[in-house]
């Protein structure tokens, strides 16, 4: 999932590690968000805007991830349904 955090915690003079005290994680997790190799929880993500006072889409950009479209396929196979 695409994200904005690095530019909006860069923006108001933040670091990893303080962003991560603020939202109850580790600078760890926040690197790993920013580098997009995990996604957040939604209350994670919820959690992050407020601190930018943005609203969650201004700073996470969802898309159909790749996992969603295997599990509607899976359920049209399961379903007798050939998926797209």
């Amino acid at each position: 999932m695409k994200n904005r955090i690095k530019a909006l915690r860069e923006a108001v003079g933040l670091t990893q590690e303080q962003l991560g005290e603020m939202v109850g994680t580790s600078r760890q997790a926040i690197n790993a968000l920013e580098t997009e190799k995990n996604e957040p929880s939604i209350w994670l993500a919820y959690d992050i805007a407020r601190v930018f006072n943005e609203p969650i889409e201004n700073v996470f950009m969802f898309e159909e991830s790749v996992r969603k479209s295997r599990a509607d396929f899976s359920r049209g196979v399961k379903n007798g349904i050939a998926a797209n």
